[in-house]
């Protein structure tokens, strides 16, 4: 039938098959980001070491394809702990009262993108509500702060600033931190499947 979309599933993605996976997987983040493949090479290491991290957590989204289905969106996350990269930066950007409040048992959605050819079919937000799906009281994230569909689902779905305009160190861009409690209440009481 023409016009229509091929089907999408999303699932869970256990952390063998994301270590099995990580170079497909970072090709997408890449290409969302518009980062060259010196950058993407560069978060090989990282991302499996990732996987390694307590409540480490991974959804994907496939495609239907002809040739079968094909990964076009991925996140993942893990709880923050003192000593990480990550959680060490935004409790340097955070006043004392925030980081307090905020960073205590959090999971920290590292990673959710999903390749540009399949964006605008609410994709994101599905991707999202899958992966926050955890016994955490919070869910934190660092976006580029900028009006793009990214942030504006971030809001759409109960996130708040915690800092804004933040350099972390080897990115020019500044960032946006953001929180949710969890689970996620979307501000405009949209369900997790609307587009986004």
């Amino acid at each position: 039938m023409t016009g229509t979309r091929p089907a999408t599933r999303i699932l869970d993605l256990p952390a063998p098959w994301m270590r099995e996976h990580m170079h497909e997987v970072l090709a997408i983040y890449g290409h969302a980001m518009g980062y060259d493949s010196g950058i993407v090479a560069g978060r090989y290491g990282y991302a499996v070491q990732h996987t390694e991290r307590p409540g480490f957590r991974a959804v994907g989204a496939f495609a239907q394809t002809a040739d079968g289905e094909r990964l076009v969106g991925f996140g993942y996350g893990y709880l923050v702990a003192p000593g990480q990269w990550w959680h060490d930066q935004v409790r340097a950007a955070l006043d004392r009262r925030t980081a307090k409040k905020w960073l205590p048992g959090a999971f920290e959605v590292c990673e959710l993108h999903v390749d540009p050819d399949s964006q605008s079919l609410g994709l994101g937000r599905q991707l999202l509500h899958a992966l926050v799906d955890v016994p955490h009281p919070v869910a934190l994230l660092s976006t580029p702060d900028a009006d793009t569909k990214a942030f504006r689902l971030y809001r759409a779905d109960g996130f708040v600033d915690l800092a804004r305009g933040y350099h972390f160190p080897g990115d020019s861009r500044p960032f946006a931190i953001l929180g949710a409690r969890l689970p996620l209440h979307p501000r405009d009481g949209s369900p997790a499947n609307t587009r986004a």
